[in-house]
């Protein structure tokens, strides 16, 4: 069985689930609505800037370039870290960008079978191989849509 994951976003939380699905055999595509990484960083004013020092608001496995010298960096510093980040782990391949996931739906077992506790009993088997994922995409450039389908 193909070891497929859809994640959504490519902002911080993106970027590192797919580097860490990566490394344990899995093939990400990562579904990011803008043309570009950052998430919310992305939408922020200019002169925005973190609001801990960079030491506490970086990546265990990627310190900050040395050229960064300020303690709380500017938004745009960070996202020139968080595409440091992507180019340096190469997660850039897996992104599809202006790709806005509207939809996702499981069809598969029943709602009763879906609440059962077994199901979710950390045995890396979430759900049966009975249902499929669907997961509707719009290309945000050509506002086409399009449906992926994942069997579970």
């Amino acid at each position: 069985m193909e070891k497929r994951v859809a994640i959504v976003g490519a902002g911080m939380s993106g970027l590192l689930a797919c580097k860490y699905v990566l490394q344990i055999g899995f093939n990400p595509i990562v579904f990011e609505a803008d043309d570009d990484i950052g998430g919310l960083w992305r939408h922020t004013i200019e002169t925005t800037k973190l609001q801990n020092p960079k030491e506490t608001f970086q990546f265990s496995d990627f310190p900050w370039d040395s050229s960064v010298k300020e303690d709380c960096p500017s938004s745009q510093q960070l996202l020139d870290y968080l595409n440091s980040y992507a180019q340096h782990f190469s997660i850039i391949p897996y992104i599809r960008f202006n790709s806005k996931v509207i939809d996702i739906d499981y069809v598969g077992e029943s709602n009763e079978d879906m609440k059962s506790w077994e199901l979710w009993s950390g045995n890396s088997s979430p759900f049966g191989s009975k249902g499929t994922w669907h997961i509707t995409v719009e290309d945000t450039k050509k506002l086409s849509t399009e449906w992926f389908s994942k069997h579970s």
